[in-house]
């Protein structure tokens, strides 16, 4: 692993070399090559990419890369973020974050640690939207705090091929391949394919953090006038190692070998001029795992091996009855299964849960340029293990829209949401001596209101958010003061916040900044409880920052920054405040048309900061490597 010194020299010097390189045509959005291929460079806006690199420094890009530096969440990594990573939303825990891609939301039943194993190429989806507090009522599943969401995008003729290295013997490889095609017969018809393999390999940041990942992902696309047909199937395999992964304080070397599966078929149909659309898809996934404590004596008896299935079927959309009223609708229905060998001790290990939401629209021109909008609603959750729940979707939106396509916007929403617990808390043995659990948990509830806004305008934009969340039952891992296993409890939290996004772009420079503040008052029930592994590790303070600098065709140089100051946690045994900075530098040789060379590097200043109380944080990682793109 690099000194701190020579990560601060190594950064110096991508500094010192890209002020080198700046001559030459000023460019904004995109690189041409003689061969008239264009390869689009990625933005920072507020509603699109919110991070500056586009690839991780540590293993190949993944739809995960660099969402530690996203100001809409807050990513907890173990080992790295493409190893394991907890996504929190506005103080949420991982469990109550949801993943959307097209129609449905893609969950992991055993435990929201999974839900990130998605084996899908990054290239293959739009940039993710966050929904949150009626957005997040309304379209997600099995979600309290938010849902992370994404859509199958349209296939283009591109291809790349990727390798690479670097410190702690890194090395990864990639190629991605895709083409479209006309219909013979059927002009206005379209199909294409997608294919990419990925696979790399590390001794990993700090001792005994090594990884092996490898993910196979196709996908074939029928495209019509107004309808677009993805047909998914993906494979992705990760070994990966950390010290204290799970298990802190106890000093042990763990282990974590993942196995995902994921078949999807998902439909988009508009109609009524492209006014109105309906979604649909159906999906099977199936997720193996296999923990192990102590990586030099493992148990023979593999207690720790569980594999979960799911088969899920989703439809969301919009009907426009006329031009001032519109309904919006979403209903997904999932049945899962776990096989363990040791989550058995619950008093279910199969079940169905369903969703159920229609918010009408109301839409009122106060003049040419005023809108107001009314949109008021329930969604229904249920299943055939836990109680049902019936909860509130409102939110009023005033919006003005100039000619010139300036536009600001002020709504106040109340919304109410609700969730099933993750097998891990219900099925653990309640005297384990790592992982406790609670068959007796509920369903969790969570009820959100928000006054928020934005401005936008063409070379600049701003949002901003103050909200109040009453989480009842939320499922937490505690700790009381003479135990040190996690435990699975249910608790009350109200948490306030705040959350200002802001993006500026000049002729050659991008930016993003962020400030977020959390604070949250917590009743467990329980006076022996005294800690907190996840619903408690918050940032009361937190900012990023990213940049993407194009000074001319050959150079672009991306940073991203963090900076926190953490709620205090008993369990942390590493500083309470930490910066991150991420940065990369791209060379486009003139001489070689589409090609690529890139450094990056991860953890500049090489903090040790413990991201999950008691588990080490990452090292400083640097890569280099070469994109040849067609």
């Amino acid at each position: 692993m690099l000194k701190k010194s020579n990560t601060i020299i190594y950064s110096f010097a991508i500094a010192a070399l890209a002020t080198g390189l700046c001559q030459g045509k000023y460019s904004t959005a995109t690189i041409n090559s003689e061969s008239n291929s264009i390869y689009t460079l990625p933005t920072l806006t507020v509603r699109g990419q919110e991070t500056a690199n586009i690839r991780s420094a540590a293993t190949f890009k993944s739809l995960v890369s660099n969402l530690d530096f996203d100001p809409r969440m807050d990513f907890q990594s173990r080992n790295m973020a493409e190893a394991q990573g907890d996504i929190n939303i506005r103080g949420g825990t991982f469990e109550g974050t949801g993943i959307k891609v097209g129609a449905a939301s893609l969950i992991d039943p055993q435990t929201g640690h999974y839900s990130t194993e998605l084996p899908i190429a990054p290239e293959m989806l739009r940039k993710a939207r966050v929904y949150t507090g009626a957005e997040n009522a309304l379209r997600g599943f099995n979600s309290t705090a938010g849902t992370i969401a994404y859509q199958w995008s349209p296939i283009v003729n591109v291809g790349s091929i990727t390798i690479g290295g670097g410190n702690n013997h890194l090395n990864f490889q990639r190629i991605h391949t895709a083409f479209k095609r006309d219909l013979n017969k059927y002009k206005k018809w379209k199909w294409g394919a997608e294919l990419e393999y990925s696979r790399s390999e590390s001794d990993g940041t700090i001792k005994f953090g090594d990884h092996h990942f490898n993910r196979s992902s196709a996908r074939f696309q029928l495209i019509g006038p107004t309808s677009q047909t993805d047909f998914f199937a993906g494979y992705q395999d990760k070994f990966f190692g950390w010290p204290e992964l799970y298990a802190a304080p106890f000093g042990s070397n763990e282990t974590e070998d993942l196995n995902t599966q994921l078949f999807l078929i998902n439909h988009k149909h508009t109609y009524a001029a492209e006014k109105s659309y309906w979604e649909s898809a159906l999906y099977h996934r199936i997720n193996s795992d296999h923990y192990i404590y102590d990586r030099f004596a493992p148990d023979p008896d593999k207690p720790y091996l569980h594999k979960s299935k799911i088969t899920s079927i989703a439809m969301s959309g919009f009907h426009a009855i006329n031009e001032a009223t519109g309904v919006y609708y979403a209903s997904q229905i999932m049945a899962d299964t776990i096989d363990s060998n040791s989550l058995t001790f619950g008093n279910f290990n199969s079940r169905t849960n369903y969703k159920l939401s229609v918010l009408p629209e109301y839409q009122f021109n106060l003049n040419e340029i005023d809108n107001l909008s009314l949109r008021a609603g329930a969604s229904y959750d249920g299943g055939n293990r836990k109680r049902d729940e019936l909860s509130i979707i409102s939110d009023l939106t005033w919006e003005k829209v100039d000619s010139n396509g300036n536009s600001q916007s002020i709504y106040l929403s109340y919304s109410e949401a609700s969730k099933a617990t993750g097998y891990t808390a219900l099925n653990s043995n309640p005297n384990g001596y790592l992982f406790a659990g609670n068959k007796a948990l509920s369903r969790e509830k969570s009820n959100n209101l928000e006054l928020g806004g934005q401005i936008n305008r063409h070379e600049w934009r701003f949002e901003g958010a103050i909200f109040h969340r009453w989480d009842k039952d939320l499922v937490d891992w505690t700790y009381g003061s003479n135990e040190n296993n996690r435990v699975a409890n249910a608790v009350d939290i109200n948490t306030f916040g705040i959350e200002l996004i802001a993006s500026k772009r000049w002729h050659t420079l991008e930016t993003i900044a962020s400030y977020t503040f959390l604070d949250k008052d917590e009743d467990y029930g329980d006076e022996e409880i005294i800690g907190s592994f996840y619903a408690l590790n918050f940032a009361n303070h937190r900012i990023t920052l990213g940049a993407i600098w194009i000074p001319n065709d050959i150079v672009q140089v991306r940073l991203d920054n963090e900076w926190r100051s953490q709620a205090d946690n008993p369990a942390r045994t590493s500083s309470s405040k930490a910066l991150y900075t991420n940065i990369s530098l791209s060379i486009f040789p003139p001489e070689h048309d589409n090609l690529e060379l890139f450094v990056t590097l991860d953890n500049a200043w090489d903090e040790d900061y413990q991201e999950v109380p008691g588990t080490p944080g990452r090292g400083d990682q640097a890569s280099c490597g070469a994109t040849y793109r067609w």
